[in-house]
């Protein structure tokens, strides 16, 4: 049985749009979709009033809310199996739970009011930097997120990060029919060697480039030949990483980050260019886990 795209969901606008975009990532991989809303919000917006009703009015509005999500997906795509659940849990720790049986868990960038969209955008990087399976953002414009420029950008970090991002990557342009545009940013040296003339210094450049390159022919050319029907696109770029690949997304339908998983450590595990893209990327984000 295929792993599910858990969708977590709390009747924002921001969830709506992850909604839509986690239906069509369904059925282009052929997923069913479970969408989750854990009801204990009072953790991050205060304990919602009672009106006096038997049961207590942040259950019923929590159901309310999967039972709209649950039937915009069904409008949007019939075809994609759709389930829904409300769990009296922790936000962060019930979608953290649900990563360990899914294929992806899908999250908007923002949740609902001034407040909670600062405490919800916590929410989802928390999530990112914890999940056991990948995790995907829905951000950007209406462009990026609708799969309208077909194009899927692979960054390519450290070699020991590569593998399962390389494959996600792969694996998303096929199913979106899309070419894949793996980048690698180098910089040379902010400081010139002592005396170091400027032809010397164009050519410790070009050393750091070359290196660049080789980087992306030893993590991309093995996946690249098993994948001989996608379009790939190589490009290492002059520059810090994470404003290499804000650029480049916003030409983009999705952005692939690696992300390393160590056993040994506790909390989040997210480097600086992922937090950058998490908050500032044009097109939708997705961490994929390495462990190691």
């Amino acid at each position: 049985m295929a792993l599910p795209l858990v969708v977590g969901v709390d009747g924002s606008e921001s969830s709506l749009q992850a909604v839509d975009w986690a239906v069509d990532e369904a059925a282009r991989h052929e997923l069913p979709l479970h969408l989750v809303n854990a009801s204990r919000w009072e953790r991050y917006e205060g304990r919602l009033p009672s009106f006096g009703t038997d049961r207590p009015t942040g259950d019923v509005a929590a159901e309310n809310i999967v039972a709209a999500c649950a039937e915009r997906a069904t409008l949007r795509n019939p075809d994609v199996k759709v389930s829904a659940e409300v769990l009296a849990e922790d936000t962060v720790m019930a979608l953290l739970e649900q990563s360990r049986e899914a294929f992806a868990v899908v999250t908007g960038s923002r949740g609902r009011g001034a407040i909670a969209e600062t405490l919800l955008g916590s929410v989802s990087l928390a999530v990112a930097a914890r999940a056991v399976s990948p995790v995907a953002v829905v951000r950007g414009g209406e462009k990026n997120r609708a799969g309208a420029l077909r194009r899927v950008v692979l960054a390519v970090g450290d070699l020991v990060e590569g593998s399962a991002a390389v494959r996600f990557a792969f694996r998303e342009a096929r199913a979106r029919d899309a070419a894949l545009h793996a980048v690698r940013s180098w910089r040379r040296p902010a400081r010139p060697h002592a005396g170091q003339s400027p032809l010397g210094r164009e050519a410790s450049g070009l050393i750091y480039e070359e290196q660049a390159a080789g980087v992306l022919s030893e993590v991309l050319d093995q996946v690249e030949r098993e994948h001989d029907d996608i379009t790939v696109h190589r490009e290492v770029v002059e520059g810090a990483a994470h404003r290499v690949l804000l650029d480049v997304s916003e030409q983009a339908d999705l952005l692939v980050v690696g992300a390393l998983r160590r056993h040994d450590h506790i909390g989040l595990q997210l480097g600086r260019v992922s937090h950058a893209v998490l908050h500032r990327s044009a097109c939708p984000v997705v961490i994929v886990p390495q462990q190691v």
